[in-house]
């Protein structure tokens, strides 16, 4: 599959109020690897006073102190945002988890992932998306 280009994406105004709001983060992909993009980013995010929910299939017990789940729908706590680190295909499952879910209001796909399909169900249910943007670097030039 090639790259897509994100067909919407979301302006400093909506990025810095939806960092501003959301209290909640789900990391998908969250790698226990202190040397990984999503390790780095959802180290950034707790230190900025973020709940960090770990979301990783190959499931340790503790990522960054918090307790990790292998899917999204194991997920017990109230999620406000998704943030994820997942190949582009793996997002269709992932919008459809976060409207299952019901509490999910920001479906956030980092830097270089691209699924305009996805983009549209999770928006199409009332989600905020935001696609090809790092959180930490949007984070460190809104609110740092």
């Amino acid at each position: 599959m090639e790259c897509e280009f994100p067909m919407k994406s979301a302006d400093d105004g909506q990025m810095k109020a939806i960092l501003e709001r959301v209290k909640t983060i789900a990391v998908m992909g969250l790698s226990p690897d202190e040397s990984k993009d999503s390790n780095k980013v959802a180290r950034y995010l707790q230190q900025h006073g973020y709940k960090i929910i770990p979301v990783y299939p190959k499931a340790d017990e503790e990522i960054l102190g918090e307790k990790v789940y292998t899917t999204l729908a194991d997920v017990p706590d109230t999620v406000d945002m998704v943030n994820i680190f997942r190949k582009p295909a793996a997002l269709d499952p992932i919008a459809d988890i976060c409207i299952e879910r019901g509490d999910v209001k920001v479906f956030w796909s980092q830097k270089g992932i691209v699924n305009n399909a996805a983009a549209q169900k999770a928006e199409a249910a009332g989600m905020e998306v935001i696609q090809n943007h790092c959180s930490m670097v949007e984070h460190r030039k809104l609110l740092g």
